[in-house]
């Protein structure tokens, strides 16, 4: 079966199913029908009764997600909060991508439509509690005027609304079109959590059937006819650009219809993927250096820490640290930990389909994370106003922080592939999995120096950190996303100071799930468990102890502790380690249960997790996104990182040399949520940083050897 043949078996499938998605399509139909679909509000059979709701005549709610669905649960989460305030029943929910529109569909965080930081369900948490509140007066009020009974005597309950004096009732579409013509209420009331019916429940997600039984649309299969697939030849140097090219060899394969030089290497075009691959491989590129990154991940190190013995900027700065470490009797103790370049890695490489329609307008479909931003780049590169440009967001496999760019570059690069063309034929423009780990826009490389001071009395009385790496901010100044979680470190140390070096590298960076976190956590709890092991304290009392100022870490080592049954002792030949990170306002605790494996590596066993995260919107998702987070952090400590061989070569490739953790390798995860009525806040990136110290607290304990860098398998057996 070709692509283009599951294409129309899946949009099939869904015009049967009474939902109108619009997500593939062909040439037979009209360019711009994805956008007037559900995403839009054209002519699909569904009431819009305001911004983020839509039902419809068969009473199902349509929710329209501000947040891309890259399997972190927002299509569920949004939903569940309209469904609540508008007393719906979970049976009758759906959810799609909402348009691009950065002023309507504004992440209220950024201020610009966009998903990332763990912001979908904290920003959104009383905006869409309000939409269905709304959707929810406007169908009472509409009844109420058909009836002619009050709207006070009108109940709504599982998605029937009903008036029991006189016995009338009805689904939601009876009423939808009536509502959607009614002026929504200047204010609604929203239900006291006490009374929460749906939110806190664990509720099936709304996309796992269709992820599970072939019927979601990914951008991939977006096939429409006489499409055209273009891929890109790229440098294995940051920084190079293109001297001079031979494509004769590349033309002579069948299919290659073009091959172009594009301002980031050189781009062919073929009828069908196996063609543009085939041609790709057949280019002879010369590229100029002149403006590359030519030093090694081992020269860099050196730079790095030759950087590290310099004054840097203050990120804190607390009491006298220098007087502090010249007083008498004092333990004292110092590490370098070197964290490598990541790459994200997703299930999906980038990819991104162009179609011109008959009226010039511009129709993108692609895992948009920043839809308005992407929109702006491709109406640039085509020569056409935005208002004339409609990204069609797609449920994407994976990001992780991918596809989040400053810039939208890889849709730069996309948008010129398709504008050097006449533009009448569609356009798919596809990276491979080597293109995206040799991609750049990695979690940038970094270099922690750490020095501790215990007084006679067991206390930790002075702490000094240096981080040095690229600020992924672009900033000459302190960039916070290099030093948030030690800056701001939660312990009670009375002589704290941290200090930061942005460097200045052609490797573009870019933030990687859980951001600074990704190697603050790392640093800041394995150098705290390796201080209160010298003084012989227990991990969990000795961090308590220090956690004096925010009960909710407490609340969190406690509970991890707790169903780990932290004082037993581990099977013979294992050992146990623990960390405790907040991150994105949410706090998690681990304990890993670890021994050596076979490969003289670390082989984990079990991962205890407490999260609090405030309200949980639905327990399942919180777990699943913890769980997540720690089969992909594991993943990353034990095995990742992209290195630059000699001259500066990018040397990984793909998941034999990158690779993800395995399913044999993933440890039992034991997850419980902590009930709480704070405010929500994320959970797809929390779970990440605290896996990675557990792990290597474990291995030190277990192993003596403390873990200075990453990863940590690498490290072990060289």
């Amino acid at each position: 079966m070709t692509l283009q043949h599951i294409s129309t078996t899946r949009r099939a499938f869904l015009a049967g199913s009474g939902l109108v998605i619009g997500f593939a399509l062909t040439s037979r139909m009209p360019a711009h029908a994805a956008v007037t679909g559900v995403q839009a509000g054209g002519d699909d059979g569904l009431a819009m009764l305001n911004t983020f709701v839509k039902i419809g005549n068969d009473d199902t709610v349509t929710v329209l997600s501000k947040h891309i669905e890259f399997g972190q649960g927002p299509f569920t989460g949004l939903a569940t909060l309209v469904a609540e305030e508008l007393d719906a029943d979970w049976g009758q929910m759906r959810a799609v991508h909402s348009p691009a529109d950065d002023k309507v569909y504004a992440n209220l965080a950024f201020g610009v439509q966009g998903t990332g930081g763990s912001s979908s369900i904290a920003n959104s948490y009383e905006q869409f509690r309000k939409a269905g509140a709304t959707a929810r007066a406007m169908l009472v009020a509409a009844a109420a005027d058909e009836w002619k009974v009050p709207a006070g005597e009108i109940i709504v309950q599982k998605g029937r609304i009903r008036h029991s004096a006189t016995g009338k009732e009805s689904g939601f579409g009876a009423f939808a079109s009536k509502a959607a013509a009614i002026a929504p209420p200047a204010e609604v009331s929203l239900k006291d959590p006490e009374k929460f019916v749906l939110i806190g429940q664990e509720l099936p997600k709304l996309d796992t059937v269709s992820k599970t039984n072939g019927v979601a649309i990914f951008t991939l299969d977006v096939v429409p006819d006489n499409l055209l697939v273009a891929v890109v030849a790229h440098p294995d140097h940051f920084g190079a650009t293109v001297k001079s090219f031979d494509d004769s060899q590349a033309r002579k394969v069948t299919g290659v219809i073009d091959v172009k030089q594009m301002t980031q290497g050189v781009a062919v075009y073929a009828e069908h993927t196996y063609a543009a691959l085939k041609g790709r491989s057949r280019l002879k590129v010369d590229w100029d250096l002149s403006d590359a990154e030519t030093r090694s991940s081992e020269e860099l190190a050196a730079d790095y820490a030759n950087t590290a013995k310099e004054n840097g900027l203050s990120a804190a700065s607390k009491g006298d640290v220098d007087r502090a470490f010249a007083g008498e009797g004092l333990e004292t103790l110092a590490a370098e930990v070197v964290f490598p370049f990541l790459a994200h890695a997703p299930m999906e490489p980038l990819d991104a389909v162009f179609i011109k329609a008959p009226d010039g307008s511009l129709d993108v479909y692609t895992g948009a994370q920043f839809p308005g931003m992407d929109k702006t780049v491709a109406a640039k590169a085509v020569g056409l106003d935005p208002s004339k440009v409609r990204i069609n967001t797609q449920i994407t496999g994976g990001s992780f922080g991918r596809r989040a760019q400053f810039g939208s570059p890889y849709m730069q690069e996309a948008a010129a592939v398709f504008a050097a063309t006449d533009q009448s034929r569609p356009v798919k423009h596809m990276w491979t999995r080597e293109d995206d780990i040799r991609g750049g826009y990695y979690r940038p490389m970094y270099l922690h120096r750490m020095r501790g001071a215990i007084d006679k009395n067991g206390q930790i009385v002075a702490w000094d950190q240096t981080i040095v790496g690229q600020s992924i901010m672009g900033k000459a100044d302190l960039d916070e996303t290099s030093v948030e979680g030690a800056s701001n470190l939660p312990y009670n140390v009375a002589n704290l100071r941290v200090m930061s070096h942005n460097v200045k590298l052609a490797v573009p960076p870019l933030w990687w799930r859980s951001v600074g976190h990704t190697h603050t956590g790392f640093a800041v709890e394995t150098f705290l468990d390796e201080l209160l092991q010298k003084v012989g304290k227990d991990p969990v009392e000795g961090r308590l102890a220090l956690l004096t100022e925010d009960p909710r870490y407490a609340g969190v080592l406690r509970r991890a502790a707790e169903i780990a049954n932290w004082g037993a002792k581990p099977a013979a030949g294992r050992q146990r380690g623990v960390a405790v990170v907040k991150s994105f306002g949410t706090y998690v605790g681990q304990v890993a249960e670890i021994s050596v494996g076979s490969d003289g590596a670390p082989r984990v066993h079990k991962v205890w997790c407490a999260v609090d995260c405030g309200v949980a919107i639905n327990p399942n998702v919180v777990k699943a996104q913890m769980e997540g987070g720690i089969g992909y952090g594991l993943g990353a400590v034990l095995f990742d990182a992209v290195t630059l061989g000699k001259g500066g070569a990018i040397v990984q490739s793909n998941f034999h040399d990158y690779r993800s953790i395995r399913i044999n390798e993933m440890p039992d995860v034991e997850v419980s949520v902590i009930t709480s009525a704070a405010a929500p806040t994320g959970v797809g990136e929390p779970g990440v940083p605290p896996v990675g110290p557990a792990v290597a607290n474990a291995w030190r304990r277990l192993t003596g050897n403390p873990v200075r860098s990453l990863p940590i398998v690498s490290a072990s057996t060289s």
